[in-house]
């Protein structure tokens, strides 16, 4: 029986499509010129808020922060704050759109109707048709990526393309061969390598990092051996390279999309869950959404 993780991970490229029509819905919620923004999530929607910070700024729309929900304090003035909930449900995030003192202009992103973030809301931006049955996210967060790069004007014309070539590659390493994976990123993808090892984490129960690309010299390279396998996301400096196999690790980097980058990353996971016994659909200590006890 086909993992419903891997049919979602295989539905990207179409999704995306889907999402890229919605780019002027998402420019009217997320471009905003000139305001000052917040994006708030938890887990997979924290590094997407990290990705859309980077993006937006990168844009010139803006200044842009990114804050783990449950972090959240209310001490700085914004006049958007935008919320990724897949499910809608997500008691810290609500609480932190609970907390928002009256003024900023609030949005949305969700892929459920009818929960209780839409009475949060000022702007929903609703994304059905990428929805999950899955635990792991893998086609919500990419999609809300890909329609925002689409309304930022970041997006080139290989994005689609790129996502089929990322599901017919051959895996970059035999997962049987693989201990300890280390992702890299540099600018809007530090949040996809964070991403990248989230699912590892979360699909693998494997040993798992993630850093902006030039820290990675300073102290954890240390841990790299013959058993790692180092990921790179965009435009890491190839200078890294030599630094990885001097610690006798593997290096992985292509010429694809990002997100089409992280589509061969969600594919190796869910491969290394198949080689340790493991089900992507059932993660351990995991649920669809973390609802806490009031």
């Amino acid at each position: 029986m086909v993992a419903a993780t891997d049919l979602e991970i295989a539905s990207q490229p179409d999704v995306w499509a889907r999402g890229l029509t919605m780019a002027d819905e998402v420019r009217a919620a997320l471009a905003a010129p000139g305001e000052r923004m917040l994006v708030l999530g938890c887990g997979t929607s924290w590094f997407v808020a990290q990705s859309l910070a980077e993006l937006r700024e990168s844009a010139g729309l803006g200044e842009t922060d990114a804050v783990c929900a449950s972090e959240f304090v209310p001490r700085r003035r914004y006049d958007r704050v935008v919320a990724v909930t897949r499910s809608g449900t997500s008691t810290e995030v609500l609480d932190a759109l609970r907390r928002l003192p009256a003024g900023p202009h609030r949005v949305a992103f969700t892929a459920v109707d009818g929960e209780p973030v839409d009475g949060l809301a000022d702007t929903r931006v609703l994304l059905d048709f990428a929805d999950e049955r899955s635990v792991v996210q893998t086609r919500f967060p990419t999609t809300v990526l890909a329609a925002a790069r689409a309304a930022f004007g970041l997006l080139g014309d290989g994005l689609l393309r790129d996502g089929a070539a990322a599901l017919a590659a051959d895996l970059p390493a035999d997962p049987a061969s693989v201990d300890h994976l280390v992702f890299l990123g540099t600018g809007w993808t530090v949040g996809l390598a964070h991403e990248a090892a989230l699912k590892v984490r979360e699909a693998a129960q494997a040993w798992s990092e993630s850093y902006p690309a030039m820290d990675y010299r300073h102290g954890p390279v240390a841990v790299a051996g013959e058993r790692s396998l180092v990921w790179a996301f965009g435009d890491v400096p190839a200078s890294l390279d030599d630094t990885v196999r001097a610690a006798g690790a593997r290096v992985h980097r292509d010429g694809l999309d990002p997100l089409a980058q992280l589509v061969l990353a969600q594919r190796f996971a869910v491969a290394l869950a198949a080689h340790r016994g493991l089900d992507p659909d059932y993660p351990r200590l995991l649920t669809r959404s973390v609802v806490l006890p009031a």
